[in-house]
């Protein structure tokens, strides 16, 4: 009973428990465009991601895509899970960090396990435009370790909707996301 009733508590403090920049918020959810440019063979499809805060300077968060190899009928799923935490550095920007498990399967026995760790800033650039700048490193059960690159913007419509968008840059790889999000 009491381990009930302190995760109801933990669910009903998630909108306010985040401690961050000014208008910089970490639970959102945003879905839209994914796309993936590798020497000779890209692929794009879909993507979901979001972010919860679970205390003051700490959150979850998560992604998912499906992406198409152009030409080809293979498709594979790309998702990872982790925790982050922000730390704020000015009124308009905090430091942040974060450690991920990610999984990529593109089926028939071909699945590969791995983890990330990023760290960076993220703040308001302008009232309505948001921005970030990770430097990460990833590595994995079948791949060796990379160190990669990731920008990002949000244009901020009103305080709920805006428009998200995120690169990826990692050895001979990029990774690209477009989509509509919404901040609650």
């Amino acid at each position: 009973m009491k381990k009930s009733l302190f995760a109801l508590s933990l669910l009903a403090a998630l909108p306010f428990a985040a401690s961050a920049a000014d208008g910089v918020s970490y639970n959102y959810v945003e879905a839209g465009y994914a796309a993936t440019d590798v020497d000779g063979a890209d692929a794009d499809g879909w993507a979901i991601r979001g972010s919860g805060a679970i205390a003051p300077n700490f959150h979850l968060f998560g992604d998912f895509s499906n992406q198409e190899i152009d030409g080809t009928s293979i498709d594979f799923d790309q998702w990872r899970a982790g925790v982050g935490y922000n730390h704020t550095i000015s009124p308009r920007a905090d430091l942040l960090t974060r450690v991920a498990y990610e999984k990529f399967d593109a089926g028939s026995g071909f699945d590969v396990d791995g983890w990330s760790v990023e760290a960076g800033v993220r703040g308001n650039l302008a009232p309505q435009f948001e921005g970030y700048a990770l430097a990460g490193y990833e590595d994995g059960d079948q791949y060796d370790g990379d160190f990669y690159g990731r920008l990002g913007a949000l244009v901020k419509f009103n305080p709920t909707w805006g428009l998200s968008g995120d690169v990826k840059f990692v050895d001979g790889d990029t990774q690209w996301f477009i989509g509509p999000r919404i901040t609650f």
